[in-house]
């Protein structure tokens, strides 16, 4: 047992408290051998680095390391395919991508307009203006990206989505990106070009899908918890939204960290996480909507052909964390055996990296620069906090297992080793929106 002094702000209160973390073994390795810059190549190596594979699904990169007591990305890149140029609709779903950094046919990902068609997403609000506007979706990330608002303007260009000014986001700016440090200032952290990758996922995609909302970064000074847990107030005080695409152990001090989730008008998503049955925090926090994964293929014509649950989309019973009582009293809750405690995730959206999304990135990307593919958790995260802006409402627990106007697609085949079930299971929640 390994035990940790943490004291951090949150908000206007101070918080002390030892965080006992139980090491509990994690199924991504560590760092592999470093590798020479170069062409990228299939390593076959495990763990984060340059184009190592995930442990639990072959051909993909990590794009941040896993840690048993700090948070870790879910961005996963799908690793360069020696032979490109394999049909985007073959019978397995999409190939692999050729990176090379330049945009074309080779890179096997879906496109927004996309991920838009297949879900049935709304393409302007209820007074015909684009979705999400008038709101702002907080993307909370750890490390500096320098580069995001010139590689989302690349992003915006390629997929004719309209273009995001900087600026500092009021009431009457109208839609626009704006980068803060934790504590709302322009002091940036370090860069990391692992988090650099997922916040170019984030954000892009944020945008994507809800182009009339307005982007507001807040990057962590670290990924340790409480730098992130700490930027969660600000995010909080000056987003209706907020979206996390990272997790780690559960720790038996989490219920502490739940304190940063300070608005009860915000909705919080956070990734489920991509390593198979297990649960991480902050996805466990009854006051979050945690989101899972699943493998998404189409038709020709746009339309979903398949859609599992993906086989390394992480779910499970919290060790600490209480289910809400619109959980607990959901009619498919006692199938999971859970015994009180809350099941994650809650709701799923595409993210397996196989069929994973488009991602502009011009940071060094461990010899590349230019198009990736991405997906994992972190990719469906971003897609629900967008929709969830394009919807006006505040989605919690109370919203998505009580009366909502959410069409599920209730995902029955496929996932990790707890399985798809109808209604609620360990590896979909309750399913993909699907309107």
């Amino acid at each position: 047992m390994m035990k940790r002094f943490y004291k951090f702000a949150l908000g206007t209160a101070t918080v002390s408290l030892v965080m006992a973390a139980s090491l509990q073994s994690v199924s991504v390795a560590s760092d592999g051998p470093p590798v020479t810059a170069g062409p990228p190549s299939v390593l076959g190596l495990l763990g984060n680095g340059p184009w190592q594979v995930d442990n639990n699904t072959a051909g993909v990169n990590r794009a941040c390391a896993a840690s048993s007591t700090d948070a870790s990305c879910n961005a996963l890149v799908l690793e360069p395919d020696t032979t490109p140029g394999q049909s985007p609709f073959g019978t397995s779903g999409l190939g692999r991508a050729k990176h090379d950094g330049t945009f074309g046919s080779n890179y096997l990902a879906l496109s927004p307009a996309q991920i838009i068609t297949a879900y049935n997403f709304p393409t302007t609000n209820s007074t015909g203006g684009l979705p999400g506007t008038g709101k702002t979706i907080a993307i909370v990330d750890a490390y500096d990206d320098p580069s995001i608002a010139s590689d989302l303007a690349t992003f915006d260009t390629q997929f004719g989505i309209p273009q995001l000014a900087s600026c500092v986001i009021t009431p009457t700016s109208g839609p626009c990106l704006q980068k803060v440090n934790w504590q709302g200032g322009t002091t940036y952290p370090a860069y990391d070009q692992g988090w650099a990758m997922e916040i170019s996922l984030d954000v892009e995609w944020a945008h994507a899908i809800a182009p009339g909302a307005s982007i507001l970064l807040v990057e962590a000074n670290s990924n340790q918890w409480p730098d992130l847990v700490r930027s969660l107030p600000y995010a909080s005080a000056h987003a209706q939204y907020v979206s996390m695409s990272f997790g780690g152990t559960e720790l038996s001090g989490e219920k502490t960290y739940d304190l940063g989730f300070t608005s009860t008008s915000t909705s919080y998503f956070a990734a489920a996480g991509d390593t198979g049955l297990g649960t991480e925090w902050p996805s466990t926090s009854p006051k979050v909507i945690s989101v899972g994964a699943t493998t998404l293929n189409l038709t020709t014509s746009g339309t979903i052909s398949s859609e599992t649950g993906w086989t390394s989309g992480s779910g499970g019973c919290s060790t600490y964390e209480t289910a809400t009582t619109n959980q607990a009293s959901y009619p498919t809750y006692a199938q999971v055996s859970c015994a009180g405690k809350k099941a994650t995730p809650d709701v799923a959206a595409d993210g397996d990296p196989n069929t994973g999304g488009y991602v502009y990135n011009s940071n060094n990307y461990y010899g590349t620069t230019g198009w990736f593919t991405v997906g994992g958790t972190s990719l469906a995260t971003p897609i629900w906090a967008a929709r969830a802006a394009n919807s006006g409402v505040t989605i919690n627990s109370a919203y998505i297992y009580g009366t909502n106007t959410i069409n599920f697609h209730d995902i029955t085949v496929g996932g990790n080793s707890a399985g798809c079930l109808v209604g609620l299971d360990l590896s979909t929640g309750l399913g993909s929106w699907n309107n």
